[in-house]
């Protein structure tokens, strides 16, 4: 039995998500693009600074974002790795309470603020019930991370955006899960005028039957229970754990596999 772990949701061989920080006002207009385009993405808040000159506020936080994934930023969006540990903790939790409180679900993601972290922040992150957290290092390549909690993206939206959406859009290699993940700053786009770059992007790779739309912890959790895949010995039948469906590729079928099913192949 030939298995592949290369498929996204109902057999989808891509996935795109985005990644916005810090909550600027110009969120609202990115939103909007995002949503006529069915686009989708992460929004890594402050709760600190929320109502801030130049910050969403508050009571529009859940209407804003509904549909995407607001994720943690740190409270104040310190320098992670210029505050005692004990410190950083309470930034992360105390992000997660407030930003819980506002959107009515758990915030299991995040993003390091400036980018900052190291090898003791990365080991805490669990602790603190952080499922991935985001640098601002750009590989340009569409692969899964091997670590989540470290997790690189594949461009800014200023780094080569539309050549390297080509890319994927052309890209056709197979055997394994093909990622596009774009960060950045909405405030950057009214900065330099260049609102038409987003909207140009998220035009070109809207309504694709091959990708998969998706907020950053979607794709985290999907390739988590994609791992907790049990098989047997002779990988004629496999047995999903999770909480969630996924899909194998399977002889070159796609196969899908419910939450508590086990499939005979």
């Amino acid at each position: 039995m030939d298995i592949k772990f290369d498929l996204f949701p109902e057999g989808k061989t891509k996935a795109l998500t985005m990644s916005y920080d810090d909550g600027p006002v110009f969120d609202r207009r990115l939103v909007e693009i995002f949503n006529k385009y069915g686009i989708r993405g992460t929004f890594h808040l402050n709760s600190g600074r929320l109502g801030q000159d130049g910050v969403v506020s508050p009571d529009e936080v859940s209407k804003l974002y509904s549909g995407h994934e607001v994720a943690a930023h740190a409270k104040t969006h310190p320098f992670l790795d210029s505050i005692p540990i004990e410190s950083v903790a309470d930034e992360i939790i105390e992000d997660r309470k407030a930003l819980e409180t506002l959107v009515g679900y758990p915030v299991k993601g995040m993003s390091y603020p400036y980018g900052v972290y190291n090898s003791k922040i990365i080991e805490m992150l669990a602790a603190l019930g952080i499922e991935y957290s985001r640098t601002v290092v750009s590989h340009h390549g569409f692969e899964i991370p091997e670590n989540f909690l470290a997790w690189h993206a594949t461009c800014h939206h200023d780094d080569n955006l539309m050549e390297l959406g080509k890319k994927f859009l052309d890209f056709a290699g197979g055997g394994r899960l093909k990622l596009m993940y774009v960060w950045g700053h909405s405030f950057e786009f009214d900065a330099k005028n260049n609102w038409n770059l987003i909207e140009d992007f998220c035009a070109m790779m809207s309504g694709k039957k091959d990708i998969w739309y998706a907020t950053n912890i979607e794709i985290a959790r999907y390739v988590k229970a994609l791992k907790c895949l049990e098989f047997s010995a002779k990988r004629d039948m496999a047995y999903n754990p999770s909480a969630i469906s996924v899909w194998i590729n399977a002889n070159g079928k796609a196969v899908e596999i419910k939450s508590g099913e086990t499939v005979k192949f």
